[in-house]
């Protein structure tokens, strides 16, 4: 617990999390799929938890579209800025506290529970299904539970294929045993998995799963080529052709963030 929270509270506060969704192309993709698929099962009128709000990007545009949405952040930098621009939004409640134990929260509170970002640093199968249990205990029966995630194999081919961070072995040895089994440790600070393995992991909660969904497909590995080309109406045709295809298996693991839609048992 100690070092998982001086790594990525450290982390955070040296990153600037409020621009990550607005500042590249690959970030807009991820906030338009996701955005997607929230307003594809929130009604009107329903309550919303936002676990691992960052500084709030979605929920407080959610809280802006007249939902009434509870936010809570681990990183201490996240959360003040988080407070901030929650400032003068009346339907918006803000929480500092960790996925693994939400005890500010009641029970079946909530028609949809985002664990957004808490599964990128959660590093034990004992703490990542302790996160996925709070979210279940938080949402209401038959409600929805979204969850983001990261490829493995996207962690590999954006950051080593292209030696962004360090040589292929590199990579190799710190998200893989030598018998190719998935590592997932805390100096890793964002840990992958395997498509199966995920799924494996929200049967043990138990949660059903509706889809998988590849939030930003390629464009973090595309977006830093040089002859990179998805400009105006371009892009207007990628997001639709994006949208279609999100789903489909063949194109989840080369996608860097994932989102895994669940119905509460």
């Amino acid at each position: 617990m100690e070092k998982r929270e001086q790594i990525v509270k450290g982390f955070y506060a040296h990153y600037a999390e409020e621009n990550r969704l607005d500042g590249s192309k690959q970030g807009k993709i991820e906030y338009i799929t996701t955005m997607h698929y929230i307003h594809k099962y929130l009604n009107d009128g329903q309550k919303v938890a936002e676990i691992g709000a960052g500084t709030g990007r979605l929920s407080i545009e959610l809280a802006k579209e007249g939902f009434d949405v509870t936010a809570v952040e681990y990183s201490d930098s996240n959360f003040d800025k988080l407070q901030k621009n929650a400032e003068g939004i009346p339907n918006i409640k803000t929480f500092h506290g960790d996925a693994v134990r939400l005890d500010m929260l009641d029970d079946e509170s909530f028609d949809m529970t985002m664990l957004f970002g808490p599964m990128y640093h959660l590093y034990t199968q004992e703490e990542q299904l302790a996160a996925l249990r709070e979210a279940k205990r938080i949402t209401k029966k038959s409600g929805i539970i979204l969850i983001a995630f990261l490829s493995v194999y996207a962690i590999m081919n954006n950051n080593y294929v292209c030696s962004q961070c360090g040589s292929f072995i590199d990579g190799f040895n710190e998200n893989f045993t030598e018998n190719l089994k998935n590592r997932h440790f805390a100096e890793q600070l964002f840990t992958g998995f395997d498509i199966v393995e995920f799924e494996q992991l929200l049967a043990k909660a138990p949660l059903e799963i509706k889809t998988i969904v590849a939030t930003d497909g390629i464009l973090e590995l595309a977006e830093g080529r040089k002859d990179f080309g998805l400009e105006g109406e371009n892009f207007e045709k990628y997001v639709k052709y994006h949208l279609a295809f999100c789903e489909k298996r063949e194109l989840l693991g080369s996608s860097s963030h994932l989102l895994a839609v669940c119905r509460n048992q």
